[in-house]
């Protein structure tokens, strides 16, 4: 689609967001009525047009849901899908009628797959049944869509005769699904000129389109309708759904949104709510979303190439289309691994509030690419690891000399501590909450230190059971702080060695400041 001086103004394109209803369809994606008035209540804010809030008749449990969306959602439409025939279509309308803005979906297959092997039926059986489905809902309200499900498995003519009578029977929306992901984007487009060029009355509906990702083209396809007529789309949030799923909403938002030299077409999506919304969904349903995922995986804004990194610390545009922050990421990242360059880890240094000498960085990079070799991520702790190993020399005012620690279910953490303190050896026993705390205690004892321990953590660096374990411990003392890291096989005895080691580096972290003043 290019823009014209006719309609250099942007057209609206409608989301339909079936995450309620599509969505939860997918095994393990079930959610209890109150998650689904949160993710409902998101999605209002999120800024959909219309949310498909369930299939009343399945379950009481369904119809519940649908009539407690219906009553609370205010600023969109809120849609119950029903098949073709009376029960399901009033049942539908019981769960909606309270909302601000109901409209009831009603669908039947077309294609002559389903029609031979699921409904035994001729295709003007079919098309009397759709035509006295729309007039059943058109009773109820005046905003129904027609779905004619396996569309694009569907006789194009049938499908053009099918559209014409369910609009004359009082549908506004008529919906396209690929039900079974089928189509390829050029075909798709070319069925949506199709139905455009050849339903004569199509000007009185909206054509609505459901692409499933069965081939991984739910996207694509969808954006080959809209370039081709279709202004509503049915998606949902990370594209989840039946089988492969669904189109994603975040990704149809955001190539209108980024593409309008193309796209003369514009959704309301509040775009800076689509991650919010997308870790909402993937708490509630426990699925994750891949890091590869455009738009909302991890990896989207994050960068570890040498060469991607250097053009982004120098202009974003370089290696990035969107900002993170229009989809609602606080920022991009940089992952330091051993892909990364000089640049990158330079504005990491920097960042963490160290200045090295050319000399310095050197040193400090050399080191940086033999651990990145071994480890898959680089963190800040890892940095100024190497900072003080590598540039500042730190003396070891205390050193572990012995360490005994005796616990169990029935035992009292107990633990014996032989710390050397400036060349003189000083040995005491405590108790704990548990065996670390118990060393803990006593060495802060020992030492008599005012630090306090802000972080604690525990990483694997082999695998298997002899794993050789890593700690990394934060300890902070009147504005100062100190970073310390010990590895051990006994993951005890690497907790007591990374402690002492932030004891080490805290007390030259405090005579440096005493010799600046």
């Amino acid at each position: 689609m290019k823009k014209t001086k006719e309609n250099n103004v942007s057209e609206r394109v409608y989301i339909f967001d079936t995450t309620l209803r599509d969505g939860e369809q997918a095994p393990g994606n079930t959610m209890n009525t109150q998650e689904k008035l949160r993710v409902a209540k998101q999605l209002e804010a999120l800024g959909v047009d219309i949310i498909e809030a369930g299939f009343p008749i399945a379950s009481d449990g369904d119809f519940d849901a649908v009539r407690q969306i219906a009553q609370t959602v205010k600023n969109c439409e809120v849609a119950g899908l029903a098949r073709a025939n009376d029960a399901d279509i009033d049942r539908a309308w019981e769960a909606i009628k309270v909302a601000a803005q109901p409209r009831i979906h009603t669908f039947i297959s077309t294609s002559d797959i389903h029609l031979k092997y699921q409904f035994k039926k001729t295709r003007d059986e079919i098309l009397k049944i759709a035509v006295q489905a729309v007039k059943r809902a058109k009773k109820h309200t005046r905003n129904v869509e027609f779905s004619a499900m396996d569309a694009t498995r569907s006789d194009w003519d049938y499908l053009c005769r099918m559209f014409a009578e369910v609009i004359d029977a009082g549908a506004v929306t008529i919906n396209v699904p690929d039900t079974v992901g089928y189509t390829i984007p050029e075909e798709f487009g070319k069925l949506i000129r199709y139905i455009v060029e050849n339903v004569p009355n199509i000007g009185k509906a909206i054509i609505s389109v459901h692409c499933h990702n069965d081939l991984g083209l739910a996207v694509s396809n969808s954006i080959a309708a809209i370039q081709n007529g279709a202004r509503q789309v049915e998606c949902t949030i990370n594209g989840i759904g039946e089988r492969a799923g669904n189109a994603a909403l975040e990704e149809i938002a955001m190539i209108l949104r980024t593409r309008k030299d193309i796209f003369p077409a514009d959704t309301r999506i509040i775009s800076e709510k689509i991650y919010p919304t997308s870790r909402l969904i993937s708490s509630i349903t426990g699925v994750g979303v891949q890091p590869n995922k455009a738009i909302v995986g991890a990896n989207a804004f994050a960068h570890e190439s040498g060469i991607h990194q250097d053009g982004l610390l120098k202009a974003k545009l370089t290696y990035e289309i969107m900002k993170p922050e229009s989809v609602g990421i606080s920022k991009s990242s940089l992952v330091l691994g051993k892909h990364s360059g000089r640049h990158a880890f330079r504005d990491r240094i920097e960042g963490l509030g160290y200045t090295l000498e050319e000399k310095e960085l050197n040193l400090a990079f050399k080191r940086f690419k033999a651990l990145s070799d071994i480890k898959k991520y680089i963190y800040d702790e890892d940095i100024e690891m190497i900072i003080m190993d590598e540039i500042y020399k730190i003396p070891e005012k205390y050193k572990l000399v012995y360490l005994n620690v005796n616990c169990g279910n029935v035992t009292i953490p107990t633990a014996t501590v032989k710390l050397e303190v400036d060349g003189t050896v000083y040995q005491d026993v405590g108790f704990g909450d548990g065996p670390v705390d118990a060393i803990y205690k006593i060495i802060k004892k020992i030492v008599k230190t005012n630090s306090k321990l802000e972080k604690f953590s525990i990483n694997s660096i082999t695998q298997d059971m002899d794993a050789q374990g890593e700690v990394f411990v934060k300890l902070s003392e009147k504005g100062l702080v100190a970073i310390g890291k010990g590895a051990d096989t006994d993951i005890i005895v690497a907790s007591a060695k990374a402690y002492i080691n932030a004891l080490n580096r805290l007390e030259y972290v405090k005579k440096k400041k005493l010799e600046v003043k």
